[in-house]
């Protein structure tokens, strides 16, 4: 059965989407959620660190069905 045969992304595609998102995405998040922290006045540590801790949590959730399986051997492919 070949990959096209299923919904959604394929295992190649997710693996790719995974690594902009990885290496593109995060940080220029990162760099917002600073930029937009910074903005404000500066909160307790405590505060921040619960901020900073929800948001870097919060970013992967939309993503989670790209990163699903990613680690894992190609299912996809045929062992011979």
């Amino acid at each position: 059965m070949s990959g096209e045969d299923k919904p959604g992304l394929s295992y190649k595609a997710r693996r790719r989407w995974s690594l902009v998102l990885l290496l593109i995405g995060l940080p220029v998040y990162i760099v917002a959620v600073v930029t937009v922290v910074n903005w404000l006045d500066r909160p307790p540590i405590w505060l921040e660190l619960l901020v900073y801790v929800a948001l870097g949590i919060l970013w992967a959730l939309p993503f989670k069905f790209v990163f699903k399986g990613v680690g894992k051997e190609d299912p996809d492919q045929s062992s011979d």
